[in-house]
């Protein structure tokens, strides 16, 4: 299929790994150039080197972490005008209710939602006026199914979802469409992460963790950054420019429920 997106102009945050680099990936073999966001200049130097080769689209590396004020100045900069914006951040820490303060939320709030709305209120101005855009917010599953020990992501990732739903239908008139891809366990090290944690909380091996997860997963598996990265440009395509403020699972079945 065409996605009809070559020579398109993406800014992809956390872009050197995980699901980032899977969208990146995908992207780049639709023919898309890239701005490609991570705060490590080792892992982001090899994928962009990586991705040039496999693909043959021009690169622009910008090593800043996107959640600050400055990083996001700096990844703007270096984008310019951008046709598709692709907004991810890692995720908090997990934890318990009573752990956490006033500070963790306004963490978590600035990386994970903050920061997707402050690159969208840069960006889509431009999307608007030129009468194409396409933006995905990687959130989680959890804006589904909240999930008990990742309370400050629940917060944070439902608040831009809110966000989301209203500015998508405001700015469709322009050509202009914004979703969320919310992932379930993927295989990326944010779930080596949450492995470990369960695996030392419980005293179990990392494989035992894994699998106990996977048996609740009716693929019984977990997801690839590849497959991931296939639905994301998909909805950066030409294809999808009637889906509007949606909120797409990608997680194998995990989440239990009719709509």
């Amino acid at each position: 299929m065409d996605l009809g997106i070559r020579g398109k102009r993406a800014l992809v945050c956390a872009g050197s790994k995980g699901l980032g680099r899977g969208c990146a990936e995908a992207l780049a073999a639709a023919g898309v150039d890239l701005v490609l966001n991570a705060r490590s200049a080792g892992p982001l130097a090899e994928a962009a080197a990586a991705i040039r080769a496999a693909h043959r689209v021009a690169v622009t590396e910008v090593v800043a972490d996107i959640t600050s004020e400055a990083g996001r100045a700096e990844a703007l900069a270096a984008a310019g005008s951008v046709d598709i914006l692709v907004t991810n951040a890692g995720g908090p820490p997990p934890g318990l209710w009573s752990d956490w303060g006033r500070e963790d939320f306004l963490r978590a709030l600035d990386a994970n939602m903050l920061t997707p709305i402050a690159l969208m209120t840069a960006l889509l101005p431009g999307m608007m006026q030129r009468g194409w855009g396409r933006v995905v917010n990687i959130t989680s599953q959890s804006v589904k199914a909240p999930i008990a020990q990742l309370g400050l992501s629940n917060a944070a990732r439902a608040g831009l979802t809110g966000y989301v739903a209203g500015t998508a239908r405001q700015v469709a008139p322009h050509g202009v469409t914004i979703n969320n891809l919310l992932p379930g366990i993927h295989a990326t090290d944010r779930a080596d992460a949450l492995d470990r944690g369960v695996a030392a909380a419980q005293g179990i091996t990392l494989e035992a963790a894994r699998a106990a997860r996977t048996a609740t997963i009716p693929a019984r598996r977990y997801g690839t950054a590849g497959e991931f990265g296939a639905m994301c440009t998909f909805l950066c395509s030409m294809h999808a420019g009637f889906i509007v403020g949606q909120n797409i699972l990608l997680d194998g079945g995990a989440t239990n429920s009719t709509l």
